[in-house]
């Protein structure tokens, strides 16, 4: 028997260890979803950067490596309408760096996408029938969203208000993310793009619990068994960790975002726009401090990255998103496994008093 003080996510989605694997887009790779299952929680495949071809390859890779429940994680954004004027503004605030690196302004801009959830990504939950799907940006349109649950599959989503939790929950999620302030990547925010309606984690949490009946994931600047012990004191049945994965061998991380993470003062991350059009924290560097970290000009999401890219090329560590939480300053060197259990092992202690 469970000695968790809430086990209903470990019975939601038949897990061992109430800790899921933040899906870190771009950094995530089947080996760290392989071995954070294996260990007993639940990784998580992030499919936003991906293919078709290239998901339904690694799912396959994760089917062959374990049997245990994992999830695979989609964003749910409206693709925007092409806006030529402003796409042109956004570029020629970017042209003296341009000039500075040496690159070629006048080239083709290369095209920034993140893929929604759609058919083509329904046929392959279909066919692969995994035990948990979760979303970001709210849930897919009904029609796509009753297909996934025809699978068998649980579906968790990001609220980052109470509001956006109640409307999870009234339309049909069995679990909720509460992804707090403190949290890396990109923010859940779907009712409201006011950043000023974002609260923190231990804020959220217990707000979302009171407000919705099904089990609440806290997310958001969890670190170290501290963070997790403190989750479940507030009401949360498992917690989702992100950042602290980037700090395994799993990890498919650039060598500049791995010296920001190990060098970079506990301060250092905001919240910003500039990489995708999408609010999301990330440790600061050049073009988030001399631009913004937050433009107006920036393109919608994700089209902003793309005029980007060409001086990620040149200079990697000023121009490219640094994604991180900011509770990074907590990350230890261990594998994926190892850190899924540490996390659990040592939260059990401190809830339990052993």
């Amino acid at each position: 028997m469970s000695q968790w003080p809430d086990t209903r996510i470990l019975d939601l989605l038949g897990i061992e260890l109430p800790i899921i694997q933040g899906p870190l887009a771009g950094a995530t790779t089947s080996a760290m979803v392989i071995a954070v299952s294996n260990a007993g929680g639940l990784g998580s495949m992030p499919a936003a950067m991906l293919s078709i071809e290239q998901l339904r390859e690694e799912l396959k890779t994760i089917r062959q490596h374990t049997q245990r429940p994992f999830s695979v994680n989609f964003f749910c954004h409206q693709p925007p309408a092409p806006d030529e004027q402003r796409a042109r503004d956004w570029k020629n605030l970017l042209e003296p760096y341009y000039r500075e690196l040496g690159v070629d302004f006048d080239a083709p801009t290369p095209v920034s996408n993140r893929a929604p959830f759609d058919n083509a990504a329904c046929e392959v939950i279909e066919e692969f029938r995994p035990a948990v799907v979760s979303f970001h940006f709210g849930l897919p349109e009904k029609s796509l969203l009753d297909r996934v649950k025809a699978t068998g599959a649980k579906i968790l989503s990001s609220a980052t208000t109470v509001e956006e939790a109640i409307w999870l929950e009234q339309h049909g999620c069995d679990a909720i993310i509460a992804m707090g302030y403190e949290a890396g990547g990109h923010r859940g925010m779907f009712l409201s793009d006011d950043l000023s309606s974002q609260v923190g984690t231990f804020a959220l949490v217990p707000q979302i619990v009171d407000a919705v009946k099904v089990p609440v994931i806290a997310a958001g600047g969890i670190g170290d068994a501290r963070g997790v012990a403190a989750a479940f004191l507030l009401g949360a049945s498992a917690v989702q960790v992100g950042t602290a994965y980037l700090f395994t061998p799993e990890a498919k991380v650039s060598a500049s975002h791995q010296k920001a993470l190990r060098t970079a003062k506990e301060s250092d991350t905001a919240v910003t726009n500039i990489f995708t059009g999408r609010p999301a924290r990330g440790i600061l560097n050049r073009v988030m401090r001399e631009l913004g970290p937050m433009s107006a000009k920036a393109p919608a999401f994700p089209l902003a990255g793309g005029a980007l890219m060409p001086l990620r090329a040149k200079g990697e560590a000023d121009f490219s998103s640094l994604w991180a939480g900011q509770a990074f300053t907590l990350g230890v060197e261990m594998t994926s496994a190892e850190l899924t259990r540490r996390l659990a092992d040592e939260a059990l202690a401190k809830l339990t008093h052993r």
